[in-house]
């Protein structure tokens, strides 16, 4: 099969999605989204967990296939999704061949091109022309160079031999968002691309998508990266008309817009309100003179009464079947975080260690010692040691040296990066499964049980729900569901802001400074980091 050169659209590249729409199971995931991607627009997308931002990058790239509307794109584009599974032995080198592969054929092509050249080939000049062009347009030689600025910039591996099977999830996403940059795409569609992130590399993606000449598609909770980086912001949580809205003027025009668009919804529902009800009274009104006018007092104009009120009911009836055809829908109240009460225990050292290290893992000794209300922070580059070191306070990992000591009865509970393999089972049922455990094991009292709904984590139907069915979002909301519910004296948290909406962010943030459990917070969110400037830091 001969292969073909796709070369880049440049100043020419467009996406553009018309009247999407996507329901799965019945329900619908995306409804009426209308989006234009040029060069120089970056467009993030908004929304609550399971709002479908992941399905609309899926079905933009071509990956799914909408119930209606249509997608159109010209030029080159390249995908960062938020998971990126391997079950097959392909390396590094692999995974930027796959990227680069325009660029590496080009150079193939010029090369074939300058021979036949030499050769006196029929053609050969014509055919120089077109691949010196596209070799131009791809800046081909040039890009393994920007592939290797970006995988050192995000820390990401950079021999080309490993296996990928052996890397982490965040080392893998590293590496594939390295090669995405370095690529040189005329469109980027990115989801979530700050989860895995550290400092430097969250300034290397900041100034890479800032500079990025193409179009660039967004799907992050990152407030701080939001508000760096994109012209304009798609909303897709409800609106009054059940279409998704597009605010201009950045993150800060986002934010505005979308609290006017409330403002309006409430205010107009609100004068509905009003009217059906001076409709019910009129209604009321008119029927009871109806029942009376039949039987006027003798006199001039007996059936005055009579005949008015058939028409003042058939006139109410009339208004009342209006505004049925115009009805303005309730506006969905958003879940919101209600943090139950962290037991603490004053006085008492909850969590010790003391000169712990885990061999290849956290080779410095580290100490720290956490009582009741006590706040810590844990800074540093990946790689240097934060997992591992809440793995080894949350009980879950031994260390290879130093001492860990937990006082009697303390509970400790570990929101990890990443969520367990997905249930086929409810997440009701692996709620409730799990704080079935807590109290057989003797980690809950009874009269400490929570329900799910009351966390307000998860909508009553998504509960109901297979956790594999749920979004990447709404299952570490589970994950975070199950944390709450085992009523913790000490708070762990492993970048809790990855997959985690803006306002469910800014909700927890706000509980945690108000708790008075310890908290122990590992994170790169620049956002968090500012909202906890005041939290002591251990920096590894």
């Amino acid at each position: 099969m001969t292969r073909s050169l796709v070369v880049p659209a440049r100043h020419r590249a467009h996406l553009a999605a018309s009247d999407l729409h996507v329901a799965r199971g019945g329900k619908p995931v995306l409804a009426g989204v209308d989006l234009t991607v040029s060069p120089g627009v970056r467009l993030g997308v908004a929304g609550e967990n399971g709002r479908g931002k992941t399905t609309l990058l899926q079905v933009l790239s071509g990956a799914l296939a909408p119930d209606s509307g249509s997608v159109q794109l010209v030029g080159t584009f390249g995908v960062a999704d938020q998971e990126m599974p391997v079950a097959d032995d392909r390396t590094v080198g692999d995974l930027i061949d796959v990227e680069l592969a325009d660029a590496r054929f080009a150079v193939q092509e010029l090369d074939a091109a300058t021979e036949a050249l030499v050769e006196e080939r029929p053609g050969a000049e014509q055919r120089y022309a077109d691949a010196l062009a596209a070799a131009e347009s791809l800046d081909a030689w040039d890009a393994d160079r920007r592939v290797d600025v970006s995988l050192a910039a995000l820390g990401a591996v950079d021999d080309r031999s490993r296996p990928l099977a052996t890397l982490s999830v965040g080392q893998r996403y590293r590496v594939r968002l390295a090669c995405l940059l370095g690529a040189g795409h005329d469109l980027l569609l990115l989801d979530e691309p700050t989860n895995h992130l550290d400092a430097d590399g969250l300034a290397h993606l900041t100034a890479r998508l800032r500079e990025h000449p193409g179009g660039v598609v967004l799907v992050s909770h990152d407030r701080a990266l939001l508000t760096d980086v994109v012209t304009a912001v798609l909303d897709l949580d409800p609106t009054r008309d059940g279409r998704p809205r597009t605010y201009g003027g950045g993150y800060a025009g986002y934010r505005e817009g979308r609290r006017a668009e409330r403002e309006r919804w409430f205010a107009e529902y609100r004068e509905q309100q009003t009217e059906q009800q001076r409709l019910a009274e009129d209604l009321a009104a008119a029927q009871d003179r109806l029942s009376t006018g039949w039987r006027p007092a003798k006199g001039t104009g007996k059936h005055t009464r009579a005949t008015r009120a058939p028409g003042l009911v058939r006139a109410v009836h009339r208004r009342q079947e209006d505004l049925e055809a115009h009805v303005v829908a309730v506006p969905e109240p958003p879940l919101r975080l209600d943090v139950p009460e962290l037991p603490s225990m004053p006085g008492v050292t909850l969590l010790a260690a003391e000169d712990v290290t885990v061999d290849g893992r956290l080779t410095r000794p580290r100490s720290l010692s956490l009582r009741s209300g006590d706040r810590l922070v844990i800074t540093g580059a990946n790689g240097s040691g934060k997992s591992t070191l809440l793995s080894v306070l949350a009980g879950d990992l031994v260390p290879a040296s130093g001492t860990l000591r937990r006082a009697r009865s303390a509970r400790v509970a570990l929101l990890a990066q990443e969520s367990p393999a997905s249930s086929r089972r409810s997440a009701r049922d692996v709620f409730a499964a799990a704080v079935d455990k807590f109290v057989v094991d003797g980690r809950l009292r009874e009269g400490e049980v929570v329900s799910l709904e009351r966390l307000g984590l998860l909508s009553a139907a998504d509960a109901r729900r297979r956790v594999s069915e749920l979004s990447i979002g709404q299952q570490r909301r589970l994950d975070l569901a199950m944390l709450l519910a085992s009523r913790p004296h000490v708070v762990l948290l492993d970048e809790p802001t990855n997959h985690l909406s803006m306002s469910l962010v800014e909700e927890l943030t706000e509980a945690l400074a108000a708790t008075g459990a310890a908290v122990v917070l590992a994170t790169h969110d620049r956002q968090l980091l500012r909202d906890t400037a005041n939290w002591p830091r251990l920096r590894l």
